[in-house]
């Protein structure tokens, strides 16, 4: 019988150790997704589909990699502020193109969408230090424009884009007037348990509880929870309360850390927000919530230094 039950935990254990080796080989495939089930890498379509006037952007990030960008224009002169707009996780930008078309005609702004290492016609592989340099690249790109006010680029990250913004918006004082968040989690680490619960009992970030034990092993752990609080310039927090993704306490929590050392900080909930659609069940109280965040904190602001 003991030799029966040693040879049962050698072969737990042995199970327990081969599936976490998988999620340390495996594990960027589980973070990032950039081709959707049972559809290809390439674009679905462009935004010459929904009569936007736009210009193909090809960037190379700090490491040498080719990346493919979408720069929207809302007037042939760009007139207006300019979103530096970083996405979700799965798919590509072509998949956001309809929200964006509304977003451009309800907040009357140009629009810069990043493809991500990996993601659409960008060359690479993702990993959370890429992403960050890609974003950086996206960022000096507008800044260095002569075709856009560069003192009106807002950051406008949902999600893993974030995750993302949150980053590039507290590394870029200067180049960044204001920054928006939508359903955005505190960290992977966080995330490890609510996507696969078993993994609460290996990893965890500032929110969770219990060891944490493999923490090291994660090579995102996108520590948003960590880097809000260091981000200066104003943020607008867009939460869906039924986020079927990321529970909306994740967005509580950023907001209560920023909130703490930004009294530019502003905290907007909508009630029947999921994780991809709260730009559509929020309505007309969502558009103007956002208008009203950049009149008030980018364009009334510019308009003020100007005079």
């Amino acid at each position: 019988m003991v030799s029966y039950m040693s040879l049962v935990m050698y072969g737990v254990g042995g199970i327990v150790v081969a599936g976490m080796a998988l999620l340390v080989v495996f594990q960027e495939k589980l973070v990032y997704v950039p081709v959707l089930p049972g559809l290809t890498k390439s674009y679905p379509i462009t935004p010459a589909r929904l009569r936007m006037i736009y210009e193909d952007v090809w960037l190379t990030s700090s490491d040498g990699l080719r990346l493919h960008s979408w720069f929207i224009k809302f007037s042939p002169d760009c007139t207006g502020p300019t979103i530096l707009f970083f996405q979700e996780n799965a798919g590509n930008i072509a998949h956001r193109l309809e929200m964006v078309r509304i977003m451009l005609q309800k907040l009357q702004c140009n629009i810069f969408m990043l493809s991500y290492r990996g993601y659409g016609a960008s060359d690479g592989y993702p990993s959370q230090q890429g992403i960050i340099r890609d974003a950086q690249a996206a960022l000096d790109h507008l800044s260095q424009r002569t075709d856009i006010d560069t003192s009106q680029i807002v950051v406008f990250g949902r999600s893993l884009g974030g995750a993302v913004g949150v980053v590039v918006t507290k590394n870029n004082p200067d180049k960044v007037a204001a920054l928006i968040l939508e359903n955005t989690f505190t960290s992977i680490l966080d995330m490890a348990g609510v996507l696969l619960p078993f993994l609460k009992w290996f990893i965890g970030g500032s929110i969770s509880k219990g060891p944490k034990i493999l923490n090291f092993v994660v090579r995102s752990p996108w520590n948003t929870l960590d880097t809000v609080g260091e981000v200066k310039q104003p943020i607008l927090f867009l939460s869906g309360l039924r986020d079927e993704m990321v529970p909306p306490l994740h967005m509580q929590m950023l907001y209560a850390k920023a909130a703490a050392r930004n009294k530019r900080a502003t905290f907007v909930d909508f009630p029947n927000g999921m994780h991809m659609d709260t730009w559509l069940a929020g309505g007309d109280l969502y558009w103007k919530t956002v208008q009203s965040f950049l009149q008030k904190n980018v364009i009334q602001n510019n308009d003020t230094e100007t005079r």
